[in-house]
């Protein structure tokens, strides 16, 4: 062989190898793909029903897993009814940012202006006051719930609103507002009142007339219908009745599906106008460094950035941040997860199955959303998965969102 054959063929194993790494460069999942990765993220949760929802610029995929209930043999579908459980407080801070763009609130309002008359809401050990936005981003120094709930007492019906306001001026606030951050649903319930004094309307007609009605989200809400009931997913335990959750509709009450899921992604994710930046509903307020310490908040990552009910994952200036929040309850686990930069998001909720899950649900829901976006995934957070835990029904309808 010549040498001039012989460095021809070099040059074209050369080029060869180029043109099949070039080839091998990271691709975004198609939704085929990202059907058959929802498939065994069901399959490993031993969940008894799933319901995944994807959107991805103009792109939409609904799909259902298992069965709505152990032995019905039928898949759920777009319009299964969902406990979307504490994904419901991204509403209430969406409502909170629109009332005070319109002057109606501002967020350092003290929560005592809008409290019931003679009634006093407590203050931090060097008097600070609480503020709306401390209750909107965990940090008002409430506990976590109120008491333990009540034995046979429907799922998000407790506490209502008389009790929770002769409750919270017996209190001692755990920490001065503003400088510690603990997960708290008492704290958006009271938000939800708040709102509610501010615009004399109650919160079960301001997220109707605000937020429900303008996304055609006809599904979602806090009074079901005995024919929306009829369509609740169920999972291997008896979780109770299917009844009116006014009473803690601002923290975790909001019932919905798929199909209305979808047409709030579509929303926060600003399409179909991707020119118009994202949502403001979803903008960071605080981070960990600004507080002494943070419980609660690192269900699916360790935080980086604390908004209006939602969480940042991530570094912010990477295209690998999320905003997140997760739910849980009543034989459900629920999760939101967008990328903004990508216009990618995802939904998912999954129902209490008799098995053992084998996964890390919200981890895997964001390797999910970084295939589909096409970008690096989040490192693992720094706090063990929980794995392998035998899925049962829950005393408290938001205890599996103990602190870690």
């Amino acid at each position: 062989m010549s040498l001039r054959r012989f460095a021809a063929g070099i040059l074209s194993v050369v080029l060869l190898a180029t043109v099949a790494a070039r080839g091998q460069a990271p691709q975004p999942i198609s939704l085929a793909e990202a059907d058959q990765r929802g498939a065994t993220i069901f399959q490993q949760s031993a969940a008894t029903g799933m319901v995944l929802v994807v959107v991805r610029n103009h792109e939409v995929m609904i799909r259902g897993y298992g069965e709505t209930a152990p032995g019905s043999g039928v898949r759920p579908d777009a319009s299964s009814l969902i406990r979307l459980c504490s994904i419901s407080k991204i509403f209430t801070g969406e409502l909170l940012l629109e009332l005070a763009n319109e002057g109606k609130v501002k967020l350092d309002d003290p929560l005592q202006r809008y409290a019931p008359p003679h009634h006093i809401v407590p203050k931090g050990a060097d008097g600070s006051v609480i503020t709306l936005e401390e209750l909107a981003t965990h940090t008002a120094g409430l506990p976590r719930e109120v008491s333990s709930y009540p034995r046979k007492t429907p799922h998000f019906t407790f506490p209502d609103q008389p009790l929770r306001w002769k409750w919270l001026p017996q209190q001692k606030l755990l920490y001065a507002p503003g400088t510690a951050a603990v997960y708290s649903n008492i704290g958006f319930d009271l938000l939800g009142d708040a709102l509610a004094a501010a615009t004399r309307r109650s919160y079960a007609q301001l997220v109707d007339e605000r937020i429900l009605r303008p996304l055609n989200m006809w599904d979602t809400t806090l009074v079901p219908s005995q024919e929306q009931c009829a369509r609740l997913l169920q999972g291997v335990n008896d979780e109770g009745p299917c009844t009116d959750t006014q009473p803690s509709g601002a923290s975790g009450g909001l019932y919905s599906t798929a199909t209305d899921m979808t047409r709030l992604l579509q929303s926060l994710l600003r399409i179909p106008a991707p020119a118009v930046p994202a949502s403001p509903e979803i903008a960071v307020y605080l981070k960990p460094e600004q507080l002494k310490s943070i419980q609660g908040l690192s269900h699916a990552g360790d935080p980086t950035g604390i908004g209006l009910a939602w969480i940042q994952l991530g570094d912010p200036d990477s295209p690998s941040m999320v905003m997140q929040k997760t739910g849980g309850g009543a034989g459900f686990e629920t999760y939101i997860a967008l990328s903004p930069k990508q216009q990618t998001g995802v939904f998912l909720a999954i129902t209490d199955g008799a098995g053992h899950s084998q996964i890390d649900f919200y981890h895997e829901a964001n390797d999910l959303l970084a295939a589909l976006a096409n970008v690096p995934p989040l490192p693992p957070k720094t706090q063990p998965a929980r794995v392998a835990k035998k899925r049962r029904s829950r005393p408290h309808p938001r205890a599996q969102k103990t602190a870690p």
